[in-house]
């Protein structure tokens, strides 16, 4: 009798937790939390009152390469910085290959190329931009149109959710693995950014976007290179050299 009685509290002891669902929000400070969604989870970073910003090169006009030279460029409003996250393709030396605006100045103009290697090039690609009244877009390439009251804009590609619908080209779930980051704007307005904890596909970032961050519009930013720096979680990703940053700074 106490075998058996020692069995079935062995058993009990050993039982699996009930499955957790399969999107939820970790708790987590500042604007950036955790969400599980398909099995992975990804980190979500948005704030509807913070000011976005693009960021580029120090006063030297060199590129900037990290959030460490992003920290002493922003000085003082450094303790105000919400999240900051890696803004889309660049050269070797750091410096973007696509269309660049800082503060209503065009640094690089757009690239409306539709062949070339890389993800980049993957059809349709695309510009996230803000305006002046803080409105944030993603739009594809061939729909953007240059406009006074655009306040800074960055170009990247494949866009990840066009409309509504997934980019075409993606697999459901192909064999292309890498940690990604990308934004999109939610129903509301606001810019949304995300960036995968792990290793994830095209295919499954895109849903991620069109599903449960509810956006009609969504730009890949990079992969294998993703980085965020989150102060109110401690996080300073810093283990290779990235280019433009898209910092978001409290009012």
């Amino acid at each position: 009798m106490q075998i058996v009685l020692l069995l079935v509290l062995l058993l009990a002891a050993c039982k699996r937790p009930d499955p957790a669902p399969d999107i939820a929000d970790a708790a987590a400070t500042g604007a950036c939390r955790s969400l599980l969604f398909e099995g992975q989870r990804f980190t979500i970073c948005r704030d509807p009152e913070a000011r976005l910003e693009l960021a580029l090169d120090d006063a030297r006009d060199r590129p900037l390469r990290s959030f460490v030279a992003l920290e002493q460029v922003v000085g003082p409003r450094a303790a105000k910085v919400r999240f900051a996250m890696n803004a889309g393709m660049f050269d070797e030396e750091g410096r973007p290959i696509g269309l660049a605006i800082a503060e209503g100045r065009e640094m690089r103009s757009i690239n409306r190329r539709t062949d070339g290697g890389g993800n980049f090039h993957l059809q349709p690609n695309g510009v996230f931009l803000v305006r002046d009244d803080g409105a944030a877009e993603v739009v594809t390439t061939a729909d953007f149109q240059p406009s006074p009251d655009i306040r800074w804009a960055t170009q990247s590609g494949p866009m990840l959710v066009i409309d509504g619908k997934l980019n075409p080209r993606f697999d459901a779930d192909g064999r292309s693995r890498y940690v990604r980051n990308g934004v999109g704007v939610d129903a509301g307005g606001v810019a949304v950014f995300a960036i995968s904890d792990a290793p994830v596909s095209f295919g499954k970032f895109a849903r991620l976007f069109a599903g449960p961050l509810g956006c009609r519009n969504a730009l890949y930013l990079d992969g294998a290179v993703s980085s965020l720096w989150d102060p109110a979680n401690y996080r300073m990703d810093g283990l290779v050299p990235i280019g433009p940053m898209i910092v978001a700074i409290a009012p």
